[in-house]
């Protein structure tokens, strides 16, 4: 399968990172990463890379609310935690069965939903939601390594990534709040995705953990390869991907076998903007 972008198209956005595997995009415009001793790191217009707070844990997904505040999906502590304004950190999200928390996304009225992969091949993974402060497991039928995940650009499924066996999948959000039947999108073979996100054309941007590349999926399920990197040096592990920028036409993705990000264009393609609700609706 040939790239549709040239290795050449893909530069690098700012180094010196830990092996940063969560990435989001916040409010303020800037671009917050992880790092494998539990770094947060935060990178500005100008791309200075500076170290604002420290879990000292192993930091996998990130998102942000309205108030820039950032929720971190910490392996080590088993739970979420967040960053608050004055970069205090307090626990968000913890439960008895929470075993690996990987990824999590909010929707537009602050609902906070997250993948527990479970043990890798053992497929006993499940998807956690944080709502009005009570985190529950709400959905059990995801359970082959749930990974990233993304709410659908209207809010009304959860689009989740499952790693091994892998698969783009679907779950509805019902109208009362709970979740539909998982239904599967596209199958991906012996690739291990890792990251999400939404392109304006309605196709899905995977940045892959094995092999080191990037595809797009179509909404019928037709898996294209965007860039793809042999010798892993300027894609290497690019585990989760976001669109940034005043028009969000760029996408940065952290190489989590390197230490470095990576940003390119795809042309003619913009993100979808995410959910940043405000805090009087998250509920803590």
């Amino acid at each position: 399968m040939k790239p549709i972008l040239e290795l050449s198209a893909l530069h690098e956005f700012v180094s010196g990172l830990d092996h940063s595997e969560g990435i989001c995009l916040a409010p303020n415009g800037n671009i917050y990463m992880g790092g494998e001793s539990g770094q947060v790191y935060e990178v500005g217009p100008d791309k200075k890379l500076n170290i604002i707070a420290n879990t000292d844990g192993f930091l996998l997904g990130l998102a942000a609310d309205a108030h820039n505040r950032l929720y971190l999906c910490d392996t080590v502590a088993k739970k979420v935690l967040r960053l608050n304004e004055d970069k205090s950190l307090t626990t968000f999200a913890e439960h008895p069965e929470l075993f690996l928390p990987n990824w999590g996304a909010f929707s537009p009225e602050g609902t906070y939903y997250f993948s527990d992969s479970g043990h890798w091949g053992k497929c006993d993974g499940k998807i956690f939601r944080v709502k009005s402060g009570k985190t529950e497991i709400w959905s059990s039928e995801s359970k082959n390594f749930p990974n990233g995940l993304t709410l659908s650009a209207n809010a009304d499924s959860l689009l989740v990534l499952e790693s091994y066996p892998s698969a783009l999948v679907e779950i509805p959000i019902l109208a009362d709040g709970t979740a539909g039947a998982r239904r599967v999108i596209c199958e991906m073979g012996e690739i291990v995705p890792d990251g999400i996100a939404l392109m304006n054309d309605g196709r899905y941007l995977v940045s892959c953990y094995r092999p080191d590349s990037i595809y797009v999926i179509t909404p019928e399920g037709n898996l294209l390869l965007l860039a793809n990197d042999p010798r892993g040096t300027v894609i290497a592990g690019p585990t989760n991907v976001v669109f940034f920028g005043e028009d969000l036409s760029k996408v940065v993705v952290p190489n989590i076998g390197r230490w470095h990000a990576t940003e390119f264009v795809i042309p003619g393609i913009k993100g979808i903007p995410l959910f940043y609700p405000d805090k009087n609706v998250i509920g803590d």
